[in-house]
């Protein structure tokens, strides 16, 4: 039988392995979570669609493989710059203001990118996307820590993260759709017409966003008094499991450089399976954009399910350096047979799911570590610092793919180089401490 404990408003609170617990926290993630996933598929897609826009861009303004690389990748020197002051001011207005506008500034941003006429532009309306979207998925990983106690994140990081797959499934068929159907129409080329239409969904996002979301527990009416007890009495009891850093200890802590580093190996493998996915499917024998779309999506909606199995594996067993390696030595796998068996579709179909699984698993359970281990202003600065300094993967993998493929005219040897940061990802996580000893 459960004990009761008492909150600050007087009230009996029901210990947190209770059936009101169980309930309060799935009132919590319908409450929270359907906006904030809705919002990373459009911020995603925004991110992603230029690897579906390439398919006709390339050609139309005579790019070469390696400028669609660096263009692809300068996203992350703006994201880089710009997080850590994003973040911060977040931590001081609050999550509702600060997202709503990262969220209306990236859409302008990338409604601009149709405009874009040569190389040049192309660089540099990138690096202004970069800026514009950074702080975005730091800050509600922060804004989720202030909702959530650590035992439960993983698997509410898998419900917001899962929007990367979906955004790929949805993406995909659309930009696909987009391409073929509006090439032309208004005299504007497809392409033009996706970075159009895309970042007018992540307008509306962010106008959304101000109305929607909440900074504080108290502001919000939909919980009872008892329950709002209750969530306060287990984010405190999770902040003594915390070590809480000031912003300069944060860049100066090795377990944060440590945090960042596993990050970057994990999203080389990850950004280079979205920005080369289309062009590997294009590779296998299909001329369809359309077609491409579609079964881009298939490894995108398998991933987003085995995503929210192993967060909750993870979470179940109180286990998450493992988890990690595993999906890291299956996405190495995956990604490497993916382009070995190019020439057989439908076996390289396979490959993919078994990278996309393995790449797309790994997000949730990742950010379970950093976000169980530190607190305070300083939490904010050092995820920050963590989610901006290993995004700087996006650039290198974009890039050197970009640029092996131009020197060899092959995807091989760029699929190398991305399959050994993820084993070299699985190497570093399984040598970390656990929880409760430093790094």
């Amino acid at each position: 039988m459960s004990t009761p404990l008492y909150g600050g408003t007087n009230q009996p609170v029901i210990a947190t392995d209770s059936p009101d617990s169980a309930a309060l926290y799935r009132k919590l993630a319908w409450r929270i979570m359907p906006f904030l996933f809705f919002a990373f598929i459009v911020a995603y897609i925004d991110r992603v669609n230029v690897s579906f826009a390439k398919l006709q861009m390339l050609a139309d303004l005579s790019l070469s493989e390696t400028v669609y690389g660096t263009g692809a990748g300068i996203f992350f020197l703006g994201y880089f710059i710009f997080e850590v002051p994003s973040n911060l001011i977040l931590h001081r207005v609050g999550a509702r203001l600060w997202i709503a506008r990262i969220m209306v500034t990236w859409s302008v941003v990338s409604c601009a990118t149709m405009f874009v006429s040569g190389a040049t532009s192309f660089y540099v309306l990138r690096f202004l996307l970069g800026v514009a979207e950074a702080g975005f998925v730091p800050g509600v990983v922060v804004y989720l820590s202030a909702w959530f106690p650590s035992s439960k994140r993983s698997h509410i990081m898998a419900l917001f993260m899962a929007a990367i797959p979906v955004s790929g499934a949805i993406g995909g068929p659309m930009s696909g759709w987009v391409l073929l159907r509006l090439a032309g129409f208004q005299g504007l080329a497809g392409w033009k017409w996706l970075f159009l239409i895309e970042g007018l969904a992540s307008l509306l996002a962010g106008i959304a966003a101000f109305f929607i979301l909440h900074d504080r527990v108290e502001q919000v009416t939909w919980l009872s008094n008892n329950e709002k007890a209750l969530l306060a009495h287990d984010l405190e009891a999770d902040q003594l499991t915390r070590t809480f850093h000031t912003v300069h200890s944060a860049f100066a802590s090795p377990k944060v450089w440590l945090f960042s580093m596993l990050y970057f190996c994990i999203a080389m493998g990850n950004y280079g399976l979205v920005f080369w996915m289309p062009t590997m499917i294009r590779a296998g024998g299909v001329a369809s954009v359309v077609n491409i779309g579609l079964l881009s999506a298939v490894p995108s909606m398998i991933s987003a399910v085995s995503m929210i199995l192993v967060a909750r594996h993870a979470d179940k067993h109180n286990e998450r350096h493992v988890h990690i390696a595993v999906c890291a030595v299956l996405g190495a796998a995956g990604m490497l047979a993916s382009v070995l068996l190019v020439h057989h579709l439908w076996w390289s179909m396979v490959a993919l799911v078994v990278a996309a699984v393995g790449i797309n698993s790994i997000g949730p359970v990742f950010w379970g570590l950093p976000t169980a281990l530190m607190g305070g202003v300083g939490a904010a600065a050092a995820i920050a610092v963590i989610n901006c300094t290993g995004n700087l993967a996006g650039f290198a993998s974009a890039y050197l793919v970009g640029w092996l493929k131009d020197k060899t005219g092959q995807l091989l040897p760029g699929m190398i180089v991305l399959a050994f940061a993820l084993v070299l990802a699985a190497g570093i996580v399984l040598c970390m401490p656990k929880k409760g000893r430093e790094v």
